[in-house]
């Protein structure tokens, strides 16, 4: 990953809510598990996560949803963009996904995770690891 700056700022579509974290980013993934497909839409969800601590909503509120008995997703309310991701397991860090972050193209992902889940015809074309759960399964 190249951004280690301790400053990162992110956001949905419609810019009623905003976000800022201020740590370094902890890790970078591609996510293919049927929720992770569901929440966002698409055939897979980029996440970066970032200690929990040193997140904050900086404007407007977002919705949330407990996608699992353990997990709650936030999104923007108006116009539905994905935004975190935090586990009850692990309440020291958060996922922000990817793409809601201001300059996404600085947390290029570092492995897949889930693919035991992905899509038949969701090709993965790059030489990244891959794990069929998660990093630790």
């Amino acid at each position: 990953m190249h951004n280690s700056s301790d400053i990162h700022r992110g956001g949905c579509l419609c810019a009623n809510v905003r976000y800022v974290v201020a740590a370094p980013p902890l890790r970078s993934a591609i996510c293919h598990c049927r929720t992770c497909r569901k929440a966002a839409s698409s055939p897979t969800l980029p996440f970066v996560t970032f200690p929990a601590a040193a997140f904050s909503f900086e404007r407007g509120t977002p919705q949330q949803f407990a996608s699992s008995a353990d997990v709650v997703r936030t999104f923007c309310g108006d116009c539905g963009s994905p935004l975190t991701y935090a586990n009850r397991a692990d309440l020291e860090t958060i996922d922000v996904m990817t793409v809601s972050l201001d300059n996404p193209e600085d947390y290029p992902p570092e492995d897949h995770v889930w693919v035991s889940d992905k899509l038949e015809w969701d090709v993965i074309g790059d030489q990244l690891p891959s794990y069929p759960k998660g990093r630790t399964d």
